[in-house]
């Protein structure tokens, strides 16, 4: 250390770069090939560690949060390992401790959000910053300074089992709601004070071949470009987002986690992007085992690195000692690892990780945990992401003496209400049922022994599905989780405790089992009003329906439900139906026979509260769908932003306008909800006719409410080419608000654009600003359009893609 004293690198006034420069002519060849791994302890033992990094690390997997109670207990962990790391690092060099964090940091304690899709589901990017400040200085407290978050693929397919986990299928919607995420998590650009936002995956792993994960993705570099990059591009333009991770499988023959093109060519020389590059889990590796390239994994390491590939997670395989001896023989090319090393180095210089290596003391600001504040703000959110999608009156319900019937098993489940990558499908996938994520053996780092770990793993399954029958232990570890929770049921009756509540399973969240209809049927039968819980299970495992590597071809709700509400149709009671899953709600029989919908996704640990605030009218639904919903599977990808001319508006002019056993047109639209009160649109204005191409084009609108209740409108401002050079969206949303309205209230709402939002990649594949006629659309939805208008740009302009705008800017006048 003493040859280290007034080395530049240990200067906190120097920038990142100069002391990421100075350190790095220091470190050895060992040191720095220890700089480009990630490490994943394995049910707390550190031999390993000191066996395989003997020079450091650069990065610790946190996913050991899942077998701990209290952060107290996670704290203590990170400060141990830690001080090993340092110690065994010459320069005494610490690591980022990274955690995933797309509903709340998936850690003990933490604040739980709703998943990503209820999030978007909010389009009240605001709120999201807020949440995303939140969650990156609950991480810091505990150590992790890498957020895994946001995912900023654009999702356009069902099947695929993580829709749940984006923010939908929009690309603007995606943009707005991922930049505000981002720049929650690093604290508007103090890394000091927040973490590294990760967006992932890069690119295009929703539009996989058979909505399969990790699949290959048939997607040309044009739809590439203007929609699967427009999220990130947004974040490295926006937020100067500082890292990124790849996507699984391949893209016109080439994978992402070993693709120049993709990695250099277009993510850091086209694109701009300058942070850190992470592996997503094994993704380097599979290229070899799973996609049969290159001949050794050190080939495929070697490979990785070169193509632009700095880090290699959850821990060393390709980046291996071999890789080493070719960079020390010179076979291999050392600018490669030292570019890699650098990049890590000045992530950790910017996280001020050398002058605070260890977990922050807790606070009473923003991060803090717990407390009747952070209980107030997370109630708010679910509240926000809930979407009615019918209601013939029968909602909000009445608080009075009366029999309700509340039926299905998501009801008495406090599972249900967390979703995929949260806490609790940590710590149901650390139980012992059998593994779905990626990368990742649980058997290693669950504290259950193996005869535990794979007990019943496969058998015991919901009649009719290959879902394992849940393990009861999950919801017990839970309720000591959060002890201040409440189920569903129990938030019923508690609000309305005048009223007789009475609960029957009724049926599972999977299969075709209806053996339990009928005691169900008996509770519906005598009762005033009926409380449907429908839906699968979100999150990791053979004991969910929707999540990491769990895809489907039906997306509908189970038939035992569906058939379930068949025969309840008979008894012409009140009913009412809440849908918890991962994706939107699709079900026949809920469109025919149910009164009222309301879309739940995975509202987090308080979205019994706020589910029954919307029942029983203490808060009026304002949530917004940011995905189509499609009649089923056949349609997929099915999204209101398709091309002129295709989808369901391809116009063939035969005798059938739509396949002849389905609507070609959604169950439900991109952009829709309800309200408990009505909006009216008026005086919608657009300032100018024509505009430059480097000019500004400013719209309003008035909304009134004119109904008898305080509510908030969604208003959405789409936008249509009418006529290009190159085949176009038939509508693309280019801005929206999010504005609250008491009982017979106007308000002026204003949207400012630059024509750059509107730019395309012209037949050379540059991005062009072109000449000629738009038409504005603004209304409730894409299909609830209110008022248009029209403008024309007068002249092309080619530009910078990476400096173009992405969102409208609004605001309340």
């Amino acid at each position: 250390m003493s040859k280290a004293m007034g080395a530049d690198y240990l200067n906190p006034s120097l920038s990142a770069e100069q002391r990421a420069d100075d350190l790095l002519r220091r470190m050895s060849l060992e040191e720095k090939m220890g700089q480009i791994v990630g490490y994943m302890p394995e049910k707390g033992s550190f031999e390993l560690l000191e066996k395989n990094y003997p020079h450091g690390v650069g990065e610790v997997a946190m996913l050991f949060a899942g077998e701990l109670d209290n952060k107290e207990a996670l704290i203590n962990k990170v400060i141990q390992i830690q001080t090993q790391i340092m110690k065994l690092s010459e320069h005494q060099i610490p690591a980022i401790f990274h955690m995933e964090t797309l509903t709340g940091g998936m850690m003990p304690e933490a604040a739980s959000l709703p998943s990503a899709i209820g999030q978007a589901s909010t389009w009240n990017p605001a709120l999201i910053r807020e949440l995303g400040k939140i969650v990156g200085r609950q991480a810091r407290i505990a150590g992790a300074t890498h957020a895994f978050a946001p995912v900023l693929d654009v999702a356009r397919d069902p099947r695929f089992g993580r829709q749940g986990e984006t923010y939908g299928e929009d690309p603007t919607l995606v943009s707005a709601i991922g930049t505000a995420y981002i720049a929650g998590l690093q604290h508007d650009g103090n890394l000091k004070k927040g973490v590294l936002a990760c967006a992932k995956h890069f690119l295009g792993y929703h539009a996989t071949q058979g909505g399969i994960h990790a699949a290959s993705t048939a997607v040309p570099p044009r739809i590439l470009r203007e929609v699967y990059a427009k999220p990130f591009q947004a974040a490295i333009t926006d937020t100067n987002m500082r890292s990124i991770m790849n996507s699984y499988g391949s893209i016109d023959g080439q994978i992402a986690a070993g693709s120049y093109e993709i990695l250099t060519t277009l993510l850091r020389e086209e694109m701009g992007f300058d942070g850190v590059v992470v592996s997503d889990y094994s993704s380097i590796s599979e290229q070899h085992t799973r996609h049969r390239l290159f001949e050794s994994k050190t080939d495929t390491g070697e490979h990785s690195l070169q193509a632009g590939m700095d880090v290699e997670l959850p821990a060393k395989d390709c980046y291996n000692d071999e890789l080493m001896l070719r960079f020390r023989n010179g076979s291999a090319d050392i600018g490669a690892l030292d570019r890699a090393v650098r990049n890590v180095l000045i992530a950790k210089f910017e996280l001020g990780l050398f002058e605070q290596p260890f977990p922050e003391p807790e606070y009473t600001g923003e991060g803090s945990f717990g407390g009747e504040k952070m209980h107030k703000l997370l109630v708010h959110t679910a509240r926000q992401s809930l979407v009615l999608l019918k209601n013939n009156g029968v909602l909000p319900l009445k608080r009075k003496q009366q029999k309700i019937a509340v039926i299905g098993h998501h009801a008495q489940s406090i599972r249900a209400l967390f979703g995929g990558y949260s806490f609790a499908s940590l710590v149901e996938a650390m139980s012992g049922v059998g593994n779905t994520m990626a990368g990742v053996d649980f058997e290693k780092i669950s504290n259950l022994n193996k005869e535990e770990f794979t007990m019943d793993r496969g058998h015991y399954t919901y009649p009719g599905s290959k879902i394992q029958i849940e393990n009861p232990a999950v919801d017990q570890r839970l309720q000591q989780l959060y002890p201040e929770i409440r189920t569903l049921l129990q938030q019923i009756q508690a609000e309305n405790p005048q009223a007789e509540i009475t609960y029957a399973y009724g049926y599972a969240y999977a299969g075709s089992d209806t053996s339990m209809h009928q005691e169900a049927l008996k509770a519906a039968e005598e009762a005033d009003i009926v409380i449907l819980t429908l839906g699968g299970k979100f999150g990791w495992g053979t004991a969910c329906t929707t999540g990491e590597g769990i895809d489907a071809t039906h997306i509908q709700i189970p038939d035992c439900q569906e058939t379930f509400i068949r025969k309840l149709a008979g008894l012409n009671k009140p009913t009412v139906a809440v849908h918890f899953d991962g994706r939107p709600i699709s079900s026949d029989m809920a469109d025919l026979h149910i009164d009222a919908i309301l879309e739940v996704w995975s509202p987090g640990q308080y979205g019994a509260e706020a589910v029954a605030d919307v029942l029983f009218g203490d808060y009026n639904p304002a949530g917004r769908l940011p995905v189509t919903i499609a009649y089923n599977a056949g349609q997929a990808p099915l999204f209101y932003n398709h091309d002129n001319g295709a989808s369901y508006h391809v116009g063939t002019d035969t005798a059938f306008t739509s396949y002849v056993d389905c609507p070609r047109e959604p169950r439900y639209y991109f952009g829709h909800g309800l309200s408990y009160t009505t909006f009216d649109y008026s005086t919608f204005e657009i300032e100018r006719a024509e505009v430059k191409p480097d000019g500004n084009v400013a719209v309003t609108v008035e909304v009134t409410n004119t109904g008898d209740r305080i509510g908030e409108e969604v208003v959405q401002l789409y936008i249509r080419d009418l006529y290009a050079s190159m085949v176009r969206p038939n509508l693309d949303l280019v801005g929206f608000i999010r504005v609250a309205l008491a009982p017979g209230e106007t308000k002026k709402i204003s949207f400012t654009m630059h024509p750059s939002q509107f730019a395309f990649l012209d037949k050379d594949m540059k991005w062009k600003i072109e000449a000629g006629e738009m038409e504005l659309l603004i209304g409730a939805s894409c299909q609830d359009i209110r008022q248009t208008g029209r403008f024309r740009i007068i002249s092309d302009l080619f530009i910078d893609g990476k400096s173009r705008s992405f969102n409208a800017k609004a605001e309340v006048l």
